[in-house]
């Protein structure tokens, strides 16, 4: 299957992509990821991408939809993918479009996690991390420390990051719905948009998800 996963931040993209793929046996794919990978190797985009990023400037749509590209041409993705991150706006739709036609193929389905933007809010607002490099992240209200401000596992101080504070995430929403949300009407338009509720434990989520895609345990009785 091919797949484009859709939803604002805090949907839980990052986390259901990484279910999704294993439970479909297809290669997740993520923006932060391929910027690592390209930067990393010292690729020709990846010193593209980093001159950008070095001069604070935003990187061009042509080096993102170069990157997606080369990765969906490696051996592990012939059979399919999930696609997390990309396309963020229209113009990398229509070129995800156009490298899919190509080759021959094109997008099963587009999976939309919705999640109430008060919801949304909240996840992210309350998250609070360890300034170890444990990496150990809990939340105010989902899962919260047995010591206010300090990690459970190594004892390290819990903060919130500049970018979870709740003014930035309203404003990283506000992205969210001028440049990438149209991207829903775009595909729905192809009928190709599947969504689901993105609300409650993970592996519900998952569950929703396999069934919405037609994966779940109905469509196996099938």
């Amino acid at each position: 299957m091919r797949i484009v996963l859709v939803g604002p931040p805090g949907a839980g993209k990052g986390t259901q992509a990484a279910y999704l793929a294993e439970n479909l046996s297809i290669p997740h794919i993520s923006t932060g990821d391929l910027f690592r990978a390209n930067i990393g190797q010292g690729t020709r985009l990846g010193q593209k991408a980093q001159e950008y990023m070095r001069a604070g400037q935003l990187v061009p749509d042509e080096i993102t939809i170069g990157m997606a590209k080369d990765r969906m041409e490696q051996p592990d993705a012939a059979e399919g993918f999930l696609l997390d991150g990309f396309p963020r706006n229209i113009a990398q739709a229509e070129a995800l479009d156009g490298i899919l036609s190509e080759a021959g193929t094109a997008l099963n389905a587009v999976l939309d996690l919705e999640v109430p933007e008060d919801e949304v809010v909240k996840r992210i607002a309350g998250r609070r991390m360890c300034r170890n490099d444990s990496g150990h992240i809990f939340h105010v209200q989902y899962n919260p420390p047995k010591t206010e401000g300090v990690c459970d596992v190594c004892g390290g101080e819990l903060y919130q990051r500049e970018d979870d504070h709740e003014d930035t995430v309203r404003k990283r929403l506000e992205v969210y719905h001028t440049e990438t949300e149209p991207i829903i009407d775009y595909y729905k338009a192809q009928g190709l948009v599947v969504t689901i509720s993105a609300l409650g434990k993970v592996a519900e989520v998952t569950q929703r998800a396999m069934e919405a895609l037609g994966r779940g345990p109905e469509a196996s009785r099938a």
